[in-house]
Order: structure tokens, then C-alpha cells, then sequence
């Protein structure tokens, strides 16, 4: 049986940010969010009975490379459990984008998964002008405006939330286990948040989850972004299978723009 998303996958393919008529307009993004040098700190944090612990942590950063002798944004993420956890479900994972430059979608996408006794590598080609992946296990047909679990976060951090109303729906086309997913995230409008971190004016919405071994599908998660021009991911919170996991953002640095959302730190 084909494994599913699971507490470290989720971080990487939930932010792939209402209108259904809008897709045509999120084919054609600019970046203007994001920069080489960024970093994204998280923590983990995984609630069963009422309290929440520190299960692990994720970093996510950007640097431009050429790749075929075209720029692109090198993304990485990084996953990996709370050391002291090791022993229960030890985790190290490592996602990789390459991502164009002018277009913003993804030319290659690596993946490398340690969770417990599970392994798994992964390389995906995009070919673009064929409307193709090539996988590690097949070529596969693909959309236009397709991304992967890491690029959609990148790519979905750009649009533009003042065009929406409150319930409207983006369209997201996301490539993951050699399957085309359709995918979309219900805008659900303003608010201010308390994190770990401080306090900020926030986006909130609720993403389509495809369902797996730790999600059920649907939108049962919530996601915060800063209400300014970076769109950093806040807070996600989320029930799973058993409990509930809880994502606070730690820590950043090297952002393409002033961080106007943060009202006070903790």
C-alpha cells in the first residue's frame, strides 16, 4: 500500500494557498514574497491528552542556484523529530525544490523520507513544454499550472488574498506520489494571533487535505500567514488520527520584506 502524508509531510504540502475562476490568474505569479537567504524556523508541538509536547522541528530555505543553466530558487525543506523522541518514531526527512524563476514552477523535486522504519527516495523531472513528470517510477501526464508539495508552499505565499472574499476557494494543482491532486484552500479572511513567537495581524484559511495514514481528507486544518507582503506561515493546527499537532513558526531571517505583521514579540 502507497504511503500517505504524515506529521512531517503535512508541513510541506499544506500551503499550497478563492475563486475557481481565478486559476488562470495563479498560472501567471511573480514573486515578490520571498528572496535567496530566507529562513524559516518551526516547532512542532503534538497534544493526546490535553498537553502539548515538543515533538520536533522544520526549516525551510531559499537560495538561488542555476540549474540547465537557468535560475532557479533552490528550496529545501528540512523535518526532523525531537531528539529525545528518537526512540518512540524517529524522524529526518529532507524535501528539495528547484523552482524557475520567472514562472515559478517547479523543474525538479527531491525527496528523502526517514520516518521510524520507513524510507523512501524520490526524484521528480518537470517537463514543462511536454506536460510531463518523470519519476523515479513512470512519466506521468501533468497540467499547466501543476506544482509540488514544497514549490505549491512558495508558489501559494505570492497570490494576492486582497482579491477574495471571505469563503472563496483557490485551486491548487499539486503532483505527489506520481498522482495529479486538485487541491484548494477556503480563504476565511483576517485576525490577530498569538504564537510562540509574538503577536500578528493574520490571514487565516483552511486547506484541502488529501487524506492519508495521519490526516483525514477535507478542512479540518487551519492556517495562519502574516497579513503583509511575505505571507509567512504562523500557526497550523490540525486533528490527526490520534491527538492534535500544532505548528508555530520560531524564528526567521533574510526576508524579502519588512515583517509589518508583527504587532508585539513574546
Amino acid at each position: 500500500m502507497r504511503r500517505k502524508p504524515t506529521l512531517i509531510l503535512f508541513l510541506f504540502c499544506i500551503l499550497s494557498f478563492a475563486k475557481l475562476s481565478a486559476a488562470l490568474d495563479t498560472c501567471r505569479l511573480t514573486n515578490t514574497s520571498y528572496a535567496s537567504g530566507e529562513e524559516i524556523r518551526f516547532k512542532i508541538f503534538y497534544n493526546v491528552i490535553g498537553l502539548y509536547v515538543d515533538a520536533g522541528s522544520a526549516v525551510f530555505s531559499v537560495e538561488n542556484i542555476q540549474l540547465n543553466n537557468r535560475p532557479v530558487y533552490h528550496v529545501k525543506g528540512l523535518g526532523f523529530s525531537n531528539p529525545s523522541y528518537d526512540w518512540i518514531f524517529k524522524v529526518r526527512d529532507r524535501y528539495e525544490s528547484f523552482i524557475d524563476t520567472s514562472t515559478l514552477k517547479p523543474q525538479k523535486f527531491l525527496r528523502h523520507v526517514e520516518e521510524g522504519g520507513y524510507r523512501k527516495d524520490e526524484a521528480v523531472i518537470f517537463n514543462h513544454t511536454d506536460k510531463k513528470a518523470i519519476s523515479t517510477r513512470g512519466t506521468y501526464s501533468i497540467p499547466d499550472c501543476i506544482q509540488d508539495v514544497l514549490s505549491s508552499i512558495y508558489f501559494a505565499r505570492n497570490i494576492d488574498f486582497l482579491k477574495y472574499q471571505i469563503g472563496d476557494k483557490i485551486p491548487i494543482s499539486m503532483f505527489l506520489d506520481d498522482e495529479v491532486h486538485s487541491i484548494y484552500i477556503r480563504y476565511l479572511g483576517k485576525e490577530v494571533i498569538k504564537t510562540k513567537y509574538g503577536q500578528f495581524n493574520a490571514i487565516k484559511f483552511k486547506p484541502m487535505l488529501i487524506k492519508g495514514t495521519i490526516f483525514q481528507g477535507g478542512e479540518l486544518m487551519t492556517v495562519w500567514v502574516t497579513d503583509d507582503a511575505n505571507h509567512l506561515p504562523l500557526r497550523i493546527e490540525s486533528p490527526i488520527t490520534v491527538g492534535t499537532v500544532k505548528v508555530d513558526m520560531m524564528g526567521y531571517k533574510n526576508l524579502k520584506n519588512p515583517m509589518l505583521a508583527l504587532i508585539s514579540l513574546n
